[in-house]
């Protein structure tokens, strides 16, 4: 494994799940992410420039999160997974996606936990 940025508890609201007052009416999601990548450039030379930016990372989840519409968990963890491994830098990424008012009686979370790594491709159904 090569070094990891953590980020845990981003909450974001929006309109996943595979019920109509689901799609309907937002809900807040709690995001969690692992995301590998070389620290040595940047520790070496302390310029973000050099670095993965978690701030950058971060909005770009939450956008994602906030206004794409998914009735499966697993398909916003892949496509949160997908976003993140946009940025070359990163050589794989871990994404835990929970649900934190699933609709379910008491069940106080849901969620769903991908790994991906560069280069490889999910299985797509038709």
């Amino acid at each position: 494994m090569s070094d990891v940025i953590e980020v845990r508890g981003l909450t974001v609201l929006g309109t996943h799940g595979a019920l109509a007052t689901e799609q309907d009416h937002p809900q807040p999601f709690e995001i969690e992410l692992l995301v590998e990548t070389p620290f040595a450039a940047a520790a070496a030379s302390d310029d973000l420039d050099r670095a993965v930016d978690y701030s950058r990372v971060v909005e770009t989840v939450r956008e994602l999160v906030a206004t794409s519409h998914f009735q499966l968990l697993e398909t916003l963890a892949d496509a949160v997974a997908s976003a993140v491994l946009a940025d070359r830098r990163v050589n794989a990424v871990t994404v835990t996606v929970r649900k934190l008012r699933p609709p379910i009686a008491d069940v106080e979370t849901v969620g769903v936990r991908v790994a991906r790594r560069r280069g490889e491709t999910t299985a797509r159904a038709d």
